[in-house]
């Protein structure tokens, strides 16, 4: 009787210790990081593109947010990606492709924004504007041009080359159609106090870009001392390469969930 009850303590034991490991690998497992994240769409383009690379987010259990700066000034695109920040409520990785950087660039000083993604993105510094910095280091594109409303456009028959060459022909000539123009005054700000000099940052450059120059991406993303990847993509690298995107994007927000 006794050596049974040996035998009974012997296994009452082993399965508490069982129970005790199996909670602490449980607890492990369980994912950390930074849930929330916001993606700011840049010039001549709306939120909808970033269609692929939201779901993946969403399947991989983040909150995403996309909001839709109108591009008629800069105060009003920092004003409608500012209010998608404070919707979501806590700690944000704020992500903004092309002229969406600059705008990221003010916005990510928001005490709300742990983390900058730039995707061919302007990540320009104190008192540099988009059209400044393209002075510098010129892109490819000379498809660029102004209608006489202070807007800018891309001369349709060259969208698809220039800003949108890897993804299919029907999708880009349906951005080319639907394009959303950029104020003068938007691509001319100069951005102050710029949120990459204090905040943790990712960039993705395209080599194949034509509307920002991949010699100035890689400038940009030096200096700001981002964690840095390259895909082989036109301007448009988070719609031919979601999965790339989204990478980089979790792997900030997982990052700078240590940190927060």
């Amino acid at each position: 009787m006794k050596n049974l009850y040996g035998v009974y303590s012997l296994m009452a034991a082993l399965i508490a210790t069982s129970v005790l490991l199996g909670s602490s690998q449980k607890a492990v497992a369980e994912p950390t990081g930074i849930k929330n994240v916001v993606l700011v769409h840049g010039a001549f383009a709306d939120g909808s593109g970033w269609e692929a690379v939201a779901k993946i987010l969403e399947k991989d259990g983040y909150a995403v947010s996309v909001p839709q700066p109108p591009e008629t000034s800069y105060a009003d695109d920092q004003k409608y990606t500012k209010a998608a920040i404070d919707a979501m409520g806590g700690p944000v990785v704020l992500v903004g492709h092309s002229y969406g950087g600059s705008i990221i660039s003010e916005a990510g000083n928001d005490r709300n924004v742990v983390a900058l993604v730039y995707i061919a993105a302007f990540a320009l510094d104190d008192g540099e504007s988009c059209a400044s910095i393209e002075q510098a280091v010129p892109q490819a594109s000379k498809a660029f041009k102004p209608d006489s409303n202070n807007n800018w456009w891309i001369e349709q028959e060259h969208f698809e080359a220039d800003f949108a060459a890897d993804v299919p022909p029907a999708v880009s000539h349906f951005m080319a159609i639907a394009q959303v123009p950029i104020s003068t005054d938007a691509f001319t700000h100069k951005v102050t106090n710029p949120a990459w000099k204090t905040k943790p940052t990712w960039y993705m450059v395209a080599s194949e870009d034509r509307s920002i120059n991949p010699i100035q991406e890689r400038m940009m993303a030096k200096r700001a001392h981002a964690k840095t990847v390259e895909v082989r993509a036109s301007h448009v690298a988070y719609m031919s390469h979601p999965k790339e995107t989204a990478k980089l994007i979790e792997e900030a927000a997982t990052s700078a969930s240590v940190n927060h």
